[in-house]
């Protein structure tokens, strides 16, 4: 009796940690799988909010780009305060963008007045005393202060001419508009008569045949400016030389002179508006024009280089860009030798 009770007993206990056995799979297994649901659940709220998220970031960067931002959600969230700062950011920058606006006429309008207001007088000051050098009555001192009034006269006129394009540049009211043009036809629009005239050697090399992306006016304009400097600073009986050679990504034109070299520290001053060399204080001049000339090239993306030593005369390289691809002519303008 004792035997059935303990094996009774024995099969109790195990049935009973059988049952708490498969007890216990089934909460775990419930509760992994609640936990699951719930993970999934938190998930798809995640995407749904995430996309939600972006899709109004989006709409807020497109509205942004367009100028048509508009602020719309007013709720305390962030992507609400991220809005609002939004809206006040752009808000700013159309403020200010209108005052630049602004700002560009009124200079246009200045520029433009300026130009017609002295053009005139100007003129008229040259037409008077071009007719009074004519009378024969005149004395040779009365005729020296004729020729004075003239000279400063035509400085006056090239540099209101110059300020003006100078102005209109930097402003943006006149575009240099780039398109394919020939080299040679370039160079051989240069011309070298005041250099003949002062008793220069003018030498234009062999020029290629090939095709560069420049405005022809305006680089006439910059090459002009560069020419007119050496045959300044040359002394009667130098020589001025023009070349080209054509690169894969560029074309490069140089104008080499014989004159009186510039000094290393003055190489990056000469580009400067108004910059004048002390040596050469004596000489015609208000020191625009090479300033003008690296606007005009700059603007073209090309680039605008000068080797010089004083006493040997000196190398202005002018790079134009044969491609419009502008990752490589980024590298180009911070370092044109490598690709040479």
């Amino acid at each position: 009796m004792g035997i059935d009770s303990a094996a009774g007993l024995t099969a109790l206990t195990a049935v009973n940690e059988l049952f708490i056995s498969r007890h216990t799979d089934t909460v775990v297994f419930a509760f992994l799988f609640a936990a699951a649901v719930l993970s999934g659940i938190a998930a798809a709220v995640m995407y749904v909010r995430t996309a939600k998220i972006l899709k109004r970031l989006d709409e807020m960067l497109e509205g942004a780009i367009c100028h048509t931002f508009t602020e719309y959600d007013f709720t305390e969230t962030k992507l609400s305060r991220l809005e609002s700062k939004m809206y006040r950011f752009l808000s700013a920058e159309k403020t200010v963008r209108k005052q630049r606006e602004e700002e560009k006429n009124g200079v246009k309008a200045l520029v433009s007045d300026i130009s017609h207001q002295t053009k005139l007088p100007v003129s008229n000051i040259l037409l008077y005393t071009q007719l009074l050098k004519e009378r024969e009555e005149l004395d040779d001192s009365l005729r020296g202060i004729l020729c004075q009034i003239e000279s400063q006269a035509e400085k006056l006129a090239f540099l209101i001419s110059s300020l003006v394009k100078t102005s209109r540049l930097e402003n943006g009211i006149v575009a240099v508009r780039q398109k394919e043009n020939s080299i040679r036809q370039l160079v051989e629009g240069l011309d070298g008569t005041a250099a003949k005239q002062k008793g220069l050697l003018f030498t234009v090399e062999e020029i290629p045949d090939c095709m560069a992306l420049f405005d022809r006016k305006w680089t006439e304009e910059a090459l002009g400016n560069i020419l007119d400097n050496a045959v300044k600073y040359t002394p009667e009986g130098g020589s001025v030389r023009i070349s080209a050679k054509e690169y894969e990504m560029f074309v490069r034109i140089e104008i080499a002179d014989t004159g009186i070299g510039i000094r290393e520290e003055e190489t990056a001053e000469i580009f400067r508006r108004f910059y004048r060399s002390p040596e050469v204080g004596d000489e015609k001049g208000v020191g625009i024009g090479l300033y003008l000339a690296r606007e005009i090239i700059t603007k073209e993306g090309g680039y605008l280089k000068v080797d010089s030593k004083p006493g040997e005369g000196s190398v202005f390289s002018v790079f134009l860009q044969k491609t419009a691809n502008l990752s490589i002519l980024k590298d180009f303008g911070k370092n044109p030798e490598r690709f040479v």
